[in-house]
C-alpha cells in the first residue's frame, strides 16, 4: 500500500512512504512551496525509470555491456485537457556494446510495463471515503 499524508497543517508538501522508502511531493510556486516533485513529475519519472531498469534488466539477462545509461523525460501538456498528454523520451546509452545491442535496448524500453500501462491498458480508479474521527455524525 502507499499511503499519501500532508506534512504540516499550514503546508502543501505531502509524504509518500512505500514499503518504507520515503518521497516528498508538492505543488509548484505559485500554489505550493515546490518542496518536491508534483504529481505530474512523479508520473513522467514512472515512465523515465521503467525504461532504465528494463533497459539494465534485459543488459543483464543478455550479458549486454551497457555501463550508462541516461533517460530524460520531456513533457508536453498543452493539450492535456483536450485529452492528449505526450511524454517523449530520450536515451543515451554507454558501454562497449555492439550496433544491434544498443538498437535492442532502445526496442525494449518501449516495451518497458509502465509504457504499456500508461498507452495500453485502460485504468480503473475507484475513490473511497474513509469515515471521519470524531465527526459528530459517524
Amino acid at each position: 500500500m502507499i499511503v499519501v499524508e500532508r506534512i504540516a497543517p499550514d503546508g502543501t508538501a505531502h509524504r509518500i512512504s512505500i514499503r518504507g522508502h520515503e518521497i516528498v511531493a508538492d505543488m509548484a510556486a505559485p500554489d505550493g512551496a515546490d518542496e518536491g516533485p508534483d504529481p505530474h513529475d512523479l508520473y513522467d519519472a514512472a515512465l523515465g525509470t521503467c525504461k532504465a531498469m528494463t533497459m539494465l534488466w534485459y543488459a543483464q539477462r543478455n550479458a549486454i555491456p551497457v555501463e550508462g545509461i541516461h533517460v530524460g523525460v520531456i513533457r508536453d501538456a498543452s493539450e492535456e485537457r483536450k485529452g492528449v498528454y505526450k511524454l517523449t523520451t530520450r536515451i543515451a546509452l554507454t558501454g562497449p556494446m555492439t550496433d544491434e545491442q544498443h538498437e535492442k535496448l532502445i526496442a525494449v524500453a518501449a516495451k518497458c510495463p509502465i509504457h504499456k500501462l500508461m498507452a495500453q491498458v485502460e485504468t480503473q480508479i475507484e475513490t473511497i471515503a474513509v469515515p471521519r474521527t470524531g465527526d459528530p455524525e459517524g
